[in-house]
């Protein structure tokens, strides 16, 4: 008989300890499977939302964010740079974003 209180003050303990997670900021980076287009000639990554104001060469290829690390490319430009920036969201907010009730402040990944 003594084990429900223990039992249920376990389950209150877990849901608001998932509760607190669930709404705490943590640091999001962007995945390695985020796609890119590697501009060869220049060495270099381009955002696909910086594509346009990039003014590319014509030695490109599309790939992934993680390819370009392992090729040590920077970012062509600074739109690329902030394109690819961390950010601080928590698991709510990023799945508003994902769900598009929100606007998300990166668009490439």
């Amino acid at each position: 008989m003594k084990r429900k209180p223990l039992v249920l003050v376990a389950v209150v303990v877990l849901v608001a300890a998932a509760a607190a997670w669930f709404f705490m900021p943590q640091e999001n980076e962007p995945s390695t499977e985020s796609r890119i287009v590697l501009e060869h000639t220049h060495r270099t990554f381009i955002a696909p939302s910086c594509f346009e104001e990039s003014d590319p060469t014509n030695f490109l290829e599309e790939s992934t964010l993680g390819h370009a690390q392992e090729l040590n490319y920077p970012p062509h430009s600074e739109c690329t740079e902030k394109a690819f920036e961390s950010n601080q969201d928590s698991p709510a907010v990023r799945l508003l974003k994902e769900l598009g009730l929100m606007e998300k402040t990166q668009t490439d990944w």
